[in-house]
């Protein structure tokens, strides 16, 4: 019989049973809204030819629907003391295999190469938020053959992450996730949907992996690395921000952005993805 892995007086019952308390550095925020995890599972089109990675399994509620719905589940958990509350929680399950690792150290091309064959793999996740760009960017970075990431993180770091070209919430990693994915916020999620609840509501997402970029820099590390230098300062100009961060002639700015047909006062979240290519191009020759 399945667990009632989002009744809370189970939950709390399981925690006093194997002596498991909520780690802050952790960000431990189990799910108790039974409702959230299948639409999960719906957006990010898991089925019975679908091999998942998800990161965090806390008491396994995400893992146990997502082992109901996809052939083969690895989750990944840097909690060690979860490990004998998951040995009850998921004891119905064969198609799921738990790693106990930090996935920012877990080689996740050979992970998929090991243990998927030749299935459509997605990956997805209930991010802690204190380390949700990280994992993103190395999920995204690492190029992993995966069709989607679906995720759930802080709704202003959804709304970050998703942020559309030239619009007021685009930064540095909204761009990353544009040069890697098309983006998109799937549904929010309220706070008492969790135990112990945030102070913030979540958002969960989905990044369509691409399989080509369409934008293709010269290089591309030297396009990243101007586009960090652009928005370490967003009250500034484009012009300034560069300059002062990575040491470059104003004057050798404001040409390059001539250059590309654009005004020398431009502010970083004014330009496109494809204008910093360009510019990169340009000036980091």
């Amino acid at each position: 019989m399945t667990k009632p892995l989002t009744n809370l007086s189970y939950i709390k019952e399981l925690s006093e049973r194997y002596g498991f308390t909520f780690e802050k550095k952790f960000g431990q925020n189990f799910i108790v809204n039974p409702s959230v995890c299948p639409r999960i599972c719906e957006h990010a089109e898991v089925d019975e030819n679908t091999g998942v990675i998800e990161i965090g399994v806390g008491v396994g509620v995400l893992t146990s629907e997502l082992a109901k719905n996809a052939a083969k589940v690895v989750a990944i958990e840097i909690d060690t003391t979860l490990k004998p509350l998951l040995e009850e929680t998921l004891a119905d399950f064969d198609n799921i295999k738990i790693i106990f690792d930090d996935v920012l150290n877990v080689d996740l091309n050979q992970l998929i190469k090991d243990e998927f064959g030749d299935m459509r793999v997605v990956v997805c996740a209930n991010l802690p938020y204190y380390i949700t760009s990280p994992i993103i960017m190395k999920l995204l970075e690492d190029r992993l053959p995966v069709d989607n990431i679906t995720v759930m993180v802080q709704k202003e770091a959804a709304q970050r992450l998703c942020a559309a070209e030239k619009s007021r919430e685009i930064g540095a990693i909204s761009l990353a996730v544009q040069y890697y994915s098309v983006p998109k916020v799937c549904f929010n999620v309220s706070p008492g949907s969790f135990y112990p609840p945030p102070k913030v509501t979540s958002s969960v997402i989905r990044l369509d992996v691409k399989e080509e970029n369409e934008i293709q820099p010269e290089n591309e590390r030297n396009m990243f690395r101007l586009i960090r230098a652009a928005f370490t300062q967003r009250r500034k100009t484009f012009v300034n921000s560069v300059s002062s961060t990575l040491g470059m002639p104003k004057a050798d700015i404001e040409a390059a952005l001539t250059e590309i047909g654009e005004n020398p006062m431009v502010r970083p979240e004014k330009l496109s993805l494809m204008q910093f290519s360009q510019l990169s191009d340009i000036l980091m020759k």
